[in-house]
């Protein structure tokens, strides 16, 4: 497994991080929690030192699980949650609604804040979160007032570093004018590229890590959905035309064409190719969405593979003919 050091921190996490949105159950069709554990112990038997979970994947179910499943192990892990999705308060912005009724809100308002953290502590099971980092931004809230609520957490000791995610290139800048960042995490895939015109670029001169989300476009880059997927109950997948039938033909016809052969070449799989062709750019984490022991194995897997710069264009190219027609 690679490492790296988180921003200008001395925290090193695996280049591969374990991303817990699905084992919260909500949006993907449901969870097992006796799985999920199991796929996090999975992980970090292959080196993965680093979780990212949120209060909002499952209302706090998906802390409760990493909770459960670092106990007695805190030492070992890296925990990263997020602030800034609520459902106690009604300040803010909306954002949705649960299924079970309640109205969410995005606020990052210092008492909220404070409010939240010692949520997440709980649920964990620990005195300490090692990256905090704001889920989505909130219009509503200065950033100068979020930031300074951050950084007294930190001189607190209750967080280790401070992160942001799903923001612009002004948003960022005025965050890392209040205090020292040291993670974005953005949606950044073979498929999603397009951080790198404006947040890869200033993360990189400015020292901030990039902590890609969706770093197989929620499955697509795996060669696994098939045109006659079903996805089940609440999978967000169902309602984003991505994942139409016509669209995962294009894609798995693109993968057959282009990542199949490559990936043979590596002797790695196609899932592991679209992970480790983040991570071979430097100073990028690719947040994997995991939910059972298979799936732990060959991810953590992809941790340790360096693929060529020429190699990584040539599957860029292949993506951009793709969506130039239409997908």
């Amino acid at each position: 497994m690679k490492y790296l050091n988180l921003g200008s921190t001395d925290i090193n996490v695996s280049a591969v991080a374990f991303g817990a949105w699905a084992i919260g159950g909500w949006l993907w069709g449901g969870t097992d929690e006796e799985k999920s554990i199991n796929a996090i112990n999975e992980a970090m038997s292959q080196g993965v030192n680093f979780i990212d979970t949120a209060p909002a994947y499952g209302k706090g179910y998906s802390e409760e699980i990493v909770g459960k499943s670092i106990k007695g192990k805190r030492d070992k892990v890296v925990i990263a949650t997020k602030c800034g999705i609520v459902w106690h308060t009604q300040k803010g912005a909306h954002f949705f609604d649960y299924d079970s009724g309640e109205k969410v809100y995005k606020y990052l308002g210092p008492e909220s804040i404070k409010y939240e953290v010692e949520q997440s502590l709980k649920r964990l099971g620990t005195d300490y979160i090692d990256l905090y980092q704001t889920h989505w931004q909130d219009q509503t809230t200065p950033i100068e007032d979020t930031m300074e609520a951050l950084l007294d957490l930190k001189k607190q000791g209750k967080i280790r570093a401070i992160g942001v995610s799903n923001i612009t290139l002004d948003q960022i800048e005025e965050y890392n004018r209040v205090g020292q960042l040291d993670v974005d995490q953005e949606k950044y895939s073979l498929l999603d590229t397009e951080i790198e015109y404006d947040l890869l670029p200033w993360c990189r001169e400015h020292s901030v890590t990039l902590l890609a989300y969706s770093a197989m476009s929620k499955g697509l880059l795996t060669g696994k959905l098939k045109a006659d997927r079903v996805f089940e109950g609440d999978d967000v997948r169902n309602t984003e035309p991505r994942f139409s039938k016509e669209n995962r033909k294009k894609i798995n016809k693109m993968l057959e064409e282009v990542f199949v052969p490559m990936a043979n070449d590596y002797g790695i799989t196609v899932a592991q190719l679209s992970i480790a062709s983040l991570i071979s750019q430097g100073g990028i984490v690719a947040l994997c969405g995991t939910r059972d022991i298979s799936q732990a194995r060959e991810n953590s897997q992809a941790g340790n593979i360096t693929i060529d710069k020429k190699d990584i264009e040539s599957l860029k190219e292949a993506v951009q003919k793709l969506k130039l027609a239409n997908l």
